[in-house]
C-alpha cells in the first residue's frame, strides 16, 4: 500500500500559478502511475494528468497540457503538478491518485487503488 498526501493549494489570480505537492509514504519501493486528478463543485471528477513512477513517462488531460507540468522526485518520494496561467475554471479540489497497475496510465478515476485528502485551489477572477 501506499499512502499520499497532498499540499500546496491555495488562492491565486487568474494568470497566476501554483505548485502542487503529492508526498507518498509507504511501499513506494514498487511501480506505480501517480496522477492527478480535480474535481469542481457539482462536476465529476476529471483527469489532469499522470507519471510513470520509475520511467517518468507523463500524459496529461488536453484542457491543461501546454499549462501544466507532471513531475517526480524518487529521493523524495513526492510528485509535483506545476500550474500556470490558472483560470477560475481550474477551481477544484485537486486529488492525487496512485495505480499499482502502472502500465495503464489511465484517465479514469476508477482505476486508482490510493488517494490523498486533496488540496483546494481557487482561482479568482
Amino acid at each position: 500500500q501506499v499512502q499520499l498526501v497532498e499540499s500546496g493549494g491555495g488562492l491565486v489570480q487568474a494568470g497566476g500559478s501554483l505548485s502542487l505537492s503529492c508526498a507518498a509514504s509507504g511501499n513506494t519501493d514498487s511501480r506505480y502511475t501517480v496522477a492527478w486528478f480535480r474535481q469542481a463543485p457539482g462536476k465529476e471528477r476529471e483527469f489532469v494528468a499522470a507519471v510513470d513512477w520509475r520511467s517518468a513517462s507523463t500524459k496529461y488531460a488536453d484542457i491543461v497540457k501546454v499549462r501544466c507540468t507532471i513531475s517526480r522526485d524518487i529521493g523524495k518520494n513526492t510528485v509535483y503538478l506545476q500550474m500556470n496561467s490558472l483560470k477560475p475554471e481550474d477551481t477544484a479540489v485537486y486529488y492525487c491518485a496512485a495505480d499499482a497497475q502502472w502500465y495503464r496510465m489511465s484517465r479514469d478515476s476508477v482505476e486508482y487503488e490510493y488517494w490523498g485528502q486533496g488540496t483546494q485551489v481557487t482561482v479568482s477572477s
